[in-house]
């Protein structure tokens, strides 16, 4: 399938760059679907272990084209506004469901959706030269967009989620690094090996053991700390009880590096 961003995969490590350098990799209608089907069918790919997002040209993504999009949905009406709107909301929910660590390299300025999108990656490693912005306020809209009212909180906390939302300000690497809205800040050069490096590393541990991770992130979020410790519990004795952990344990034993299965 061809798509309106690059997309390549190598050593079982998928990476999305999106590729509209002259307007800030801005979305448009095609690339929020293409990413949201992509991300349900990153699923089924056996191929694929680990996801990096980065951008190309100095923007990581500024979000909705206002041309393609804001200037389009202006002249529709209330149903496909709706539509709309699912389907991005549905691209995070498809990312956040995906069952493979997913790792944001943000190379410039995510504003908007490219901040939620961003936000919705498990890992971020920032460049020294990235910004953040959560503008929805500025442009006359609720920052409660895309699962940012759910998903900024759960990173960076009730405050501090409540002041980029409602301010829609800009922040740089360094205060994204403070909040805990990134995990790394790398030399701006340095991003992309520092993402790859994570990435390799992820694409050759235990796949079900991350993916099982990830699960339980996602699902203890809104248990009570008994459910959760339950939960952690039956899914630990799957795991127990599969080959990469024994794997691990043979290794042991000959004192040699695992090489695990994902099963």
């Amino acid at each position: 399938m061809s798509y309106d961003f690059l997309y390549e995969i190598q050593d079982s490590i998928a990476t999305i760059t999106f590729n509209r350098p002259d307007v800030l990799n801005a979305l448009t209608f095609e690339i929020y679907a293409q990413l949201r089907d992509l991300m349900a069918e990153l699923r089924r790919d056996t191929a694929v272990k680990v996801v990096i997002i980065t951008g190309a040209g100095k923007a990581f993504c500024a979000g909705g084209d206002v041309h393609k999009i804001i200037g389009e949905l202006l002249e529709r009406d209330m149903r496909e506004h709706l539509e709309f709107a699912r389907m991005t909301g549905a691209l995070i929910q498809n990312m956040r469901a995906l069952d493979k660590p997913i790792i944001a390299a943000v190379n410039g300025m995510a504003a908007g959706a490219g901040a939620v999108i961003a936000l919705a990656a498990d890992l971020r490693i920032a460049s020294e030269l990235a910004k953040f912005s959560f503008l929805f306020t500025k442009v006359g809209l609720t920052g409660a967009d895309m699962g940012a009212a759910y998903l900024l909180p759960r990173v960076v906390g009730q405050g501090r989620a409540t002041e980029l939302l409602m301010f829609g300000e800009t922040i740089d690497a360094a205060v994204a690094e403070r909040y805990g809205l990134v995990n790394r800040v790398a030399p701006h050069d340095e991003l992309i090996p520092a993402a790859c490096e994570w990435a390799t590393s992820l694409a050759k541990g235990p796949a079900l053991a991350l993916a099982m991770t990830k699960t339980m992130i996602n699902n203890e979020w809104n248990m009570d700390l008994a459910s959760a410790i339950e939960a952690e519990a039956q899914a630990q004795a799957l795991l127990l009880m599969g080959e990469d952990h024994r794997r691990f344990f043979e290794a042991f034993k000959n004192k040699k590096t695992p090489e695990f299965s994902g099963r």
